[in-house]
């Protein structure tokens, strides 16, 4: 297992992080996954025997349900609270009143203090909103965060599906006015879908801004189980819960070339599509769930896959985003300067 430095805190994170989303199993997450305490007892031991020290949840998984089994988890292995680094979400709807949701201050105020009570934990590592809100100022959102930063139940400050501009202009206001910054972006990223490339990738790399991947395997579908003709086998995630939208026809075709690969290294498709993102530079970690053991041991091997450049380039070729207004311009009119 390597570990990457996450955007610029100096903070080092293993480049495989383990995702909570399967944990529990309420509400509309039972599509997702449903595992009960000891089951998840066994993926966090394997996780971190395997190298991994960093842990992803949200407050909205499973309606609290998740982090409170994550906290258990790592309460009942023993494992010293210091040696990980934890990461959660606030955002999404809470309860049913009309401030239970989005990242106002009071709603912020309370899911602190609950996902810290349900995490067993005195802080979070990095603290992550999970969308934007356009009904809260940016700004206040930003003070708010840099308040809990200040008062030490968190550390570091993240975020999470925003658009370039959105992540910019917090960035911006952070800078000038003195306050805690976004340290990361966690972002959809995959080889069947790499949108992120147009604005994010190259506004990350600028501002140093680390990324961390969610649904590397594009919601089940690079997962070995989907072929061009039939059907994906029972308990396939995608045949009650078909996100996030994926171009099928150009994944196939992605898919062809993944298997051709797979079959002369061996390996899994799903190996391969993970070891893809942990070979592009602007990624600091990859995000896996799993519902069994053996889908885990299956994604932890990816980190000892190795591509050769033809590789590379053919997997380049089949999967790379079709050319896009401002982005055609801006390679056109680079040219002349890049010569000299």
């Amino acid at each position: 297992m390597k570990y990457k430095i996450l955007g610029n805190t100096g903070l080092k994170v293993s480049e495989l992080c383990l995702g909570t989303m399967t944990f529990g199993g309420k509400g509309m997450w039972t599509a997702i996954g449903t595992l009960e305490q000891q089951s998840v007892d066994d993926l966090v031991k394997r996780s971190v025997d395997a190298g991994i020290n960093f842990i992803d949840t949200a407050n909205v998984y499973s309606e609290g349900l998740s982090e409170e089994i994550t906290g258990r988890a790592i309460r009942n292995l023993g494992l010293n609270r210091d040696d990980l680094v934890i990461a959660t979400k606030v955002r999404g709807k809470m309860g049913p009143g009309p401030n239970n949701i989005g990242l106002t201050r009071k709603h912020i105020y309370t899911e602190i203090e609950a996902s810290l009570l349900r995490l067993n934990t005195d802080y979070i590592d990095l603290y992550q909103i999970h969308g934007y809100d356009a009904q809260t100022p940016l700004e206040d959102t930003i003070d708010t965060l840099d308040r809990l930063v200040q008062s030490g139940k968190v550390r570091y400050i993240g975020c999470s599906n925003l658009a370039a501009w959105q992540l910019m202009k917090s960035l911006n206001y952070s800078l000038y006015n003195h306050k805690s910054a976004f340290v990361s972006l966690q972002a959809y990223y995959t080889i069947a879908g790499r949108d992120l490339e147009r604005e994010l990738v190259p506004l990350l790399t600028d501002q140093k801004v680390g990324l961390m991947v969610w649904s590397p395997l594009a919601g089940g579908f690079l997962s070995g189980k989907y072929m061009r003709i039939g059907e994906a086998e029972q308990g396939s995630r995608r045949i009650t819960f078909d996100f996030p939208p994926v171009n099928k026809e150009r994944a196939f075709d992605i898919i062809d070339v993944l298997q051709a690969i797979a079959k002369e290294k061996n390996v899994s498709v799903a190996q391969l599509a993970i070891a893809w993102l942990l070979h592009q530079p602007v990624v600091t970690t990859v995000i896996i769930g799993a519902k069994k053991t053996d889908q885990l041991e299956d994604n932890l091997k990816a980190v000892d896959i190795t591509f050769t450049k033809d590789e590379l380039q053919k997997l380049d070729e089949i999967s790379k985003l079709p050319s896009e207004y401002p982005g055609w311009m801006l390679h056109r009119q680079g040219v002349d300067r890049n010569a000299h």
